[in-house]
């Protein structure tokens, strides 16, 4: 960490120089987006080509409407991957802006992230939840969060009862199920008991899916209702068969080991911190989450405590009033620009007993601002699906986006705290910090499972120890739910914490560099203008310091 220490104090001089001589010259920092020469277009031009030529080449090939993910079609498509990173090496972009240097970043991570599937995670032999029959709700971040098989049937694409344009491909793609199913018994041949136990899992819920989907369509389309029952007896057969290799398989440890965490870190993901790195910072994070919670208890020792929703009717009242208290506040603060097509959903369709309530449902009974914060999610997809931009404006593949997108989340919790969403609400700021001690407890289960230090339940029983108020189930959808995106996703947990960090860095960076220019809401409408990127690369573009990227490319 000494390192890091150095390059701290270095760019708190460079970034008082940079204010001290804007102050003296009034010439704000250029902006990275500035007008490329035209020259420069035309190569830019070829990258989106390029780019638009690896997205058509990372897919598999489709047989008879199944993604091929034969071990001869994976050794085919492995083999080419030299010749695409070749070509982009080939490109010269010592003269581009910025903001193109950035998106042949973008490409490069790309490239490197389907060499790592094939080298390391190999999730089409080693990882049963790749195979997923069907995906029943939108996920709310850029795209789904770990590996996932091609062309997945995904309900919430559609609507029902289903148009005449979606009907063809809704039919086509859940009479595939079956055939899918089978090619993976014949892919899947590594002994992965970790990973088999959550394909297990997984399997029993997508058995629920396809029930409640064939109760969904008997009356619109019955005809529709034999496909869907195949298809979940193709379900039940594989869930079989993983139970019966299940049992016979040795105990496994499935994480990727520390050096692959690394590199995977490093040139995928652009993160400069490595599994020692992270690991000090989330045990950082959760000394300081469980010190703030109990001295804003101390504070507010003698106030009265929240009491959860007693209903249904109470705790959809509570949402609506919440939700319209988060998005005023938002518009008036200013906190950021707030378009009219920005919505939160309002709409509660359960209510769980105490003794079922998880962690999330413990924070959404008790008060529901806090968790509105995180759901910025659903704000920025809402942006992003008007962003129009050829690469930087589609989610990019293997949750590269990870470090801005749960990263941005988790620090707007706090940030929105700090800002004074909370102070009529005193008490949900002890909220605030138990989802900060969560999520770091968690994090570190996700770097000690590829470490290989921990198990499953030791990874599950510390999250429950280190989570304030015993709010998280210890054999509860949550704690294992995220597990197993951890175990198939390397740093999914982790990004949470260290992409906080980076968005605490840069905000106090740009700050320092505008001096008394700043404010809040230029500073998060500008970072929300360059898209769903790695952290890494905002940095460089907005700020202009490439001091991170040079530590990448070592």
């Amino acid at each position: 960490m000494h390192k890091n220490v150095r390059s701290l104090r270095g760019f708190v001089i460079l970034g008082l120089v940079i204010s001290l001589l804007a102050a003296m010259t009034d010439i704000k920092p250029v902006r990275a987006d500035a007008p490329a020469l035209r020259g420069q277009a035309a190569d830019y031009e070829s990258l989106v080509r390029f780019f638009h030529e690896f997205r058509e080449f990372q897919k598999p090939v489709m047989r008879d409407g199944v993604p091929d993910y034969s071990k001869a079609a994976m050794e085919t498509q492995r083999e080419r991957i030299p010749e695409f990173r070749q070509r982009l090496s080939a490109f010269d972009t010592s003269d581009w802006p910025v903001s193109h240097r950035v998106e042949y970043e973008i490409l490069r991570a790309e490239i490197n992230g389907l060499e790592f599937d094939h080298r390391v995670l190999r999730p089409w032999v080693r990882d049963p939840s790749f195979y997923a029959a069907v995906t029943p709700s939108e996920p709310d971040v850029p795209a789904r969060e770990g590996p996932e098989i091609y062309g997945v049937l995904g309900l919430w694409h559609y609507d029902f009862p289903l148009t005449e344009t979606q009907l063809p491909e809704f039919r086509t793609k859940l009479a595939a199920i079956p055939r899918m199913l089978q090619h993976a018994k014949k892919n899947l041949t590594e002994n992965t008991k970790q990973l088999h136990f959550f394909g297990i899992r997984q399997k029993r819920r997508e058995i629920g899916v396809l029930e409640r989907l064939a109760e969904r369509l008997a009356d619109p389309h019955p005809e529709l209702v034999p496909v869907v029952e195949r298809a979940r007896e193709a379900v039940e057969d594989f869930l079989r068969w993983l139970e019966d290799r299940y049992a016979a398989m040795p105990e496994t440890a499935d994480g990727i080991g520390i050096e692959a965490f690394d590199w995977y870190m490093k040139e995928v993901h652009l993160v400069p911190f490595s599994w020692k790195e992270q690991e000090a910072i989330c045990r950082r994070e959760l000394e300081r989450a469980w010190t703030a919670l109990r001295l804003e208890e101390h504070r507010n020792r003698d106030l009265p405590p929240i009491e959860p929703a007693g209903s249904q009717e109470e705790l959809g009242s509570r949402l609506k009033q919440a939700v319209k208290e988060f998005m005023e506040f938002l518009r008036n603060e200013p906190i950021f620009t707030v378009p009219e097509y920005m919505r939160l959903n309002t709409e509660v369709r359960s209510f769980t007993p105490p003794e079922r309530r998880d962690i999330f449902t413990q924070v959404e009974y008790h008060n529901h601002l806090p968790l509105r914060c995180h759901m910025v999610h659903w704000l920025e997809k809402q942006r992003e699906a008007r962003n129009p931009h050829p690469i930087r404006g589609v989610p990019l593949l293997y949750v590269i986006w990870d470090s801005r997108a749960e990263g941005f989340a988790t620090a707007f919790e706090e940030t929105m705290l700090q800002a004074g969403l909370l102070d009529q609400n005193p008490r949900a700021k002890e909220l605030t910090y138990i989802l900060l001690a969560f999520r770091a407890a968690r994090a570190l289960g996700d770097l000690k499972l590829h470490s290989r230090e921990w198990t499953l339940e030791e990874a599950a029983s510390f999250a429950v120890a280190a989570t304030p108020r015993g709010w998280v189930l210890p054999d509860g959808p949550t704690i294992w739910g995220d597990l197993g995106i951890y175990l198939r996703q390397p740093g999914y947990g982790t990004s949470y914490v260290y992409g906080k960090i980076q968005f605490e860095r840069l905000l106090a960076d740009r700050s320092r560099q505008m001096g008394e220019r700043f404010t809040l809401r230029d500073f998060l409408d500008e970072y929300f203008s360059y898209g769903v990127i790695p952290a890494s690369l905002i940095r460089w573009e907005m700020i202009g310091l490439d001091d991170v990227m040079q530590e990448l490319w070592r």
